[in-house]
């Protein structure tokens, strides 16, 4: 995260609205020393006033074996991001910077069950063909008889239990009203450049 705290967001409603709209995500952890990073995209789970990520992984991704025992893994989220050249502002001698988002969720991973990890799957296919709507819903019902337990077998299944949740929203708050509309123009039709007009 950076550490500027005009760019910090804590607010926990538009943390995991920013994790809905971004649900693929980066887990990044150190086991036995060795960092490990894996991709996958994420269910949220509010459990008893907790919030809990759900994912999967390949069996035959690295951090894959170590789910049985668990680990603390960091997960990242990112969302639009824009090179911002220091032409574009009014004030002189700036330098070139980038705007972005960006959330993290930080905590202990346990595996999931097979009713957990299948209960994740149709919720992920559900969440994600709700998108591509007025698209009728894929379901697992379309597959042939034992081909989704056949699948199954590839996968594990995670669930990230989130102790630390926090934003970067950068998006050049730390700037005159002038250096903003400047990088707003150079931006052009950047989908960055409305989030950086439209800050309060």
């Amino acid at each position: 995260m950076h550490p500027a705290p005009a760019f910090h967001v804590e607010h926990r409603a538009v943390l995991l609205d920013f994790l809905r709209a971004h649900p693929f995500v980066t887990i990044a952890a150190s086991v036995g020393g060795r960092p490990m990073v894996a991709q996958s995209p994420v269910v949220i789970r509010e459990l008893d006033g907790e919030i809990a990520l759900d994912f999967h992984l390949s069996r035959g991704n690295v951090l894959t074996p170590h789910l049985t025992q668990g680990f603390r893994a960091v997960v990242l989220a990112t969302g639009l991001d824009a090179y911002v050249s220091p032409d574009w502002y009014e004030s002189a001698d700036q330098v070139p910077t980038w705007n972005y988002q960006s959330v993290e969720a930080e905590g202990s991973v346990a595996p999931l069950d097979e009713a957990e990890l299948i209960a994740l799957l149709d919720d992920l296919s559900a969440q994600e063909e709700a998108r591509l709507l007025p698209k009728t819903p894929w379901t697992r019902d379309k597959m042939k008889a034992g081909k989704f337990e056949a699948l199954l077998r590839g996968i594990q299944g995670g669930r990230l239990f989130v102790e630390r949740l926090e934003g970067t929203f950068k998006l050049s708050q730390n700037k005159s009203d002038a250096d903003r509309l400047g990088a707003v123009r150079g931006l052009g039709d950047h989908p960055i450049a409305n989030l950086v007009r439209d800050l309060p």
